[in-house]
């Protein structure tokens, strides 16, 4: 969802997690002069279309092939526990954005998905502080991104599995901690 904290989390999971690294979603958006028009004048940033998807997923599986020469620096996480010794040959990739589960190429990639929810008047009013450019236009989030986030849950709920769904309204520290906690379970995993 807009607005639901997926950078904030990231950005923070990558702070406490060893040799980690983000590829964010909004990287890939079309300039604006290649983004669709619909009949009301909106621009359709909320659809595939509107996003290089297949620069993303060649960005993806590049770091897959060569995760040490991606930029990712080696260092110690700020939280450093016993959970996370034996892990300096693991490396962390965070694919954040609002429509990675939607576009079939990326499916096959993923270890964990995890998928923030927030209810429509909590989203409308963290949209409304927010600064886009291009800027939203009178009633771009009741006429098109709010009507295309539910389009596009629809369809993960139908076709998408193992997807853990977080509520966005919950304190940045709970959702840091969900979170964390099931990757360093899943690296205990790699351990065993």
């Amino acid at each position: 969802v807009t607005n639901g904290g997926k950078t904030t989390l990231a950005e923070k999971l990558k702070k406490m997690l060893p040799n980690c690294d983000i590829i964010s979603q909004d990287d890939f958006f079309k300039p604006e002069s290649e983004v669709e028009t619909d009949e009301r004048g909106f621009k359709l940033y909320d659809v595939l279309d509107a996003l290089y998807m297949d620069e993303m997923v060649k960005s993806i599986r590049n770091w897959m092939k060569s995760p040490t020469r991606s930029g990712v620096v080696t260092q110690e996480p700020q939280n450093t526990c016993d959970n996370l010794k034996d892990t300096e040959d693991v490396y962390i990739l965070i694919v954040e954005g609002f429509l990675l589960y939607n576009y079939e190429p990326l499916n096959e990639l993923w270890s964990r998905r995890y998928f923030l929810t927030l209810p429509y008047e909590e989203c409308k009013r963290r949209r409304s502080t927010r600064v886009y450019q291009p800027a939203d236009t009178p009633g771009y989030f009741d006429g098109h991104v709010w009507p295309m986030y539910l389009k596009y849950k629809n369809e993960l709920e139908e076709n998408a599995s193992n997807i853990v769904y977080l509520d966005g309204t919950k304190s940045q520290e709970e959702l840091l901690s969900c979170v964390y906690s099931d990757i360093i379970q899943e690296l205990k995993k790699l351990r065993e």
